[in-house]
């Protein structure tokens, strides 16, 4: 899958010194970018320059239908799917016997009555 994506990396430069690396997003400029764009008509030389890498994924992909396996790899895979989708299957409903029923009323603290506390 990575091999069919593609994706730019771009990098900002102010004279020698990187300023910014982004993927898939415009680098950001740097303060003296934005002043020599502003001033451009002024100044000749401009020290900032944006450096932009393509990396391209694979174009072509070769599509395979079922038919196009052997006997073994049809059988492998039917097996395989079967076997995978009867295990994910959720197991019975989990019966929880006391689930109707409420706790007793306490009519004191013991714990308080009894002055037993944990220490």
């Amino acid at each position: 899958m990575f091999s069919t994506v593609s994706f730019t990396i771009e990098k900002h430069f102010c004279g020698d010194v990187l300023v910014d690396v982004s993927v898939f997003t415009e680098a950001q400029k740097c303060i003296m970018g934005a002043f020599e764009t502003d001033q451009q008509t002024i100044r000749k030389k401009i020290c900032c320059k944006d450096e932009v890498n393509v990396i391209q994924g694979q174009d072509n992909l070769r599509l395979t239908s079922f038919e196009d396996f052997n006997f073994q790899q049809q059988l492998f895979i039917a097996s395989f799917t079967y076997t995978f989708i009867s295990v994910s299957q959720g197991l019975a409903e989990h019966v929880i016997p006391h689930k109707n029923y409420s706790p007793p009323h306490l009519v004191a603290d013991i714990q308080v009555l009894d002055q037993v506390f944990i220490i």
